[in-house]
């Protein structure tokens, strides 16, 4: 059936709903006439209304409830997984990626979060609940594309987004590394040995340096060869992040991994003011006789001149607990080792509690008393070396948001799983970095928006839950509409759908 207009010799348009029958068009309601733009397009509207009305009710028989079920979903003529989209998908348009115009990379970042599996998986993935259908080839071909062109755009999307969040304002950042290894032996130019803090020495690995503002919001990343000393990454990472945004002032937050001293020189040179986890066990004679005439009781805090820096020094029975307990666990390991014979002088370095151990002669390994009694004495303490201007309880308080770039690594390497990193070409590997700190800014978007609407769900809980939100798509037999429906079939479903204002 179709509308048609039909000029009279009298001057008017009539309308008439016209079907085909047998081969023939004959003329199935009309609708009158007129010489009138207005009314004419009102008689059209009628015309389309019943055609509507007439073929719907020839579609389905109302009469027959089951008959007309059975039709309904005979007629789906797809069911995809819709929840990613409708919640993450959002947000990263939100966030601004949506400035890329690129489907793909939209799809690699959010099922990420999603399926953080190789590339391969992520495709078979996509294409049983997305039906979208993306070989292999597309994606290291699409690999080497993104890591040309897009690398820095994606950064600054993210920094612009995070100083909206942040009221307009960035003047404290985090900064800190990880090291991510490689199940291979042979090194490369960017996969080389070097200190692993996951305990993984013998394998090439990449150092990754973050840096993140308040809240652990991504700001920039930077990947260094493997055998690169985590203390030569901050001051490139930051001068970068600072000369590209033209920021006047930073007061630069580091845990003690990152202190040396010509990084406190360097910082200084550049007019930084900083805040880093001191060494507290390796100042002079001098400052540690000072620092333990304190006498510091729980939560009490005490600055010390050094030079013209500050050290801050602080107690907690919590962390004095903690620090005993690590401490004698740290011994027992130790003693078993050495009575089991696996620990010898051979594979010692002086790291962690290995300080404890005393070497006699070529063979003989014992524990020294002695050294592990006087470390009681630093239990509960730390330190912290700055030159900000802050107050001490704004310089304590800013180094305890520190955790959240730990958090940050945390989630990187649990929920999505940056390893195993299933690639050896260098731009695969960057490229690999580049989706996950994406995927990792949709992450704290999620968290931060559940934080506002006060919902008590976590952002892997609403990850876990979008994964059962589907939405099915009905063709009419007879005029080919398309219906789409998603799925709210739970309550957890339903407050999803509150959170994220989407439906049917």
């Amino acid at each position: 059936m179709f509308v048609r207009r039909l000029k009279h010799t009298n001057g008017k348009i009539y309308i008439q709903v016209v079907e085909k029958i047998h081969g023939k068009y004959k003329v199935a309601k009309s609708f009158g006439g007129s010489q009138d733009d207005s009314e004419l397009k009102d008689l059209s509207e009628k015309a389309s209304q019943w055609i509507k009305k007439t073929l719907g009710s020839k579609e389905f028989d109302f009469a027959n409830e089951v008959l007309l079920y059975q039709n309904v979903l005979n007629n789906i003529t797809s069911h995809k997984l819709a929840g990613v989209q409708l919640v993450l998908g959002k947000l990263f348009d939100e966030i601004g990626f949506n400035k890329l115009n690129d489907t793909l990379f939209k799809d690699l970042v959010l099922y990420r979060l999603v399926y953080p599996k190789s590339k391969l998986k992520t495709t078979e993935y996509l294409y049983r609940y997305e039906q979208k259908s993306y070989s292999e080839d597309d994606i290291y071909r699409y690999m080497d594309k993104l890591y040309d062109g897009k690398k820095e755009q994606i950064q600054t999307i993210s920094f612009e987004h995070t100083l909206k969040v942040l009221g307009g304002q960035i003047s404290v950042v985090f900064y800190d590394v990880t090291t991510l290894y490689f199940e291979v032996d042979n090194e490369d130019g960017l996969r080389k040995t070097g200190f692993s803090k996951e305990g993984k020495h013998q394998n090439p690995q990449i150092v990754l340096g973050l840096l993140v503002g308040k809240e652990g919001y991504p700001l920039a990343y930077e990947v260094f060869e493997g055998n690169k000393f985590e203390g030569h990454t901050m001051l490139p990472v930051i001068y970068a992040f600072k000369n590209k945004y033209n920021l006047k002032q930073l007061v630069i937050v580091a845990d003690s991994g990152l202190l040396s001293n010509q990084n406190i020189i360097d910082l200084q040179r550049g007019s930084y003011e900083f805040i880093l986890g001191a060494r507290i066990k390796n100042e002079t004679k001098n400052i540690i006789k000072k620092i333990h005439a304190l006498q510091l009781k729980n939560g009490e805090s005490e600055v010390l001149q050094k030079g013209d820096l500050k050290l801050i020094v602080t107690y907690s029975d919590k962390r004095a607990k903690k620090d005993k307990h690590n401490r004698e666990k740290g011994l027992k390991r130790l003693e078993k080792r050495i009575k089991s014979g696996k620990l010898t002088k051979a594979n010692i370095n002086n790291r962690g509690y290995n300080k404890y151990l005393k070497l006699d002669g070529e063979v003989s390994i014992t524990i020294d008393q002695n050294k592990f009694k006087a470390d009681t004495k630093w239990d509960g303490l730390k330190g912290y070396i700055t030159n900000a201007k802050l107050s001490k309880e704004e310089i304590l308080e800013n180094y305890a948001h520190l955790w959240k770039i730990e958090k940050a690594f945390r989630i990187a390497k649990t929920d999505l799983k940056i390893r195993p990193i299933f690639h050896r070409k260098q731009k695969r590997i960057e490229t690999h970095i580049c989706l996950t700190f994406t995927a990792y800014k949709v992450y704290k978007e999620l968290e931060r928006q559940l934080k506002i609407k006060k919902s008590d769900l976590s952002p892997e809980k609403v990850i876990e839950i979008l994964q059962s939100i589907y939405q099915i798509e009905i063709v009419t037999p007879n005029t080919k509409e398309k219906i789409t429906k998603t799925l709210l079939l739970t309550d957890e479903h339903r407050e999803i759908s509150q959170l994220f204002n989407f439906g049917c």
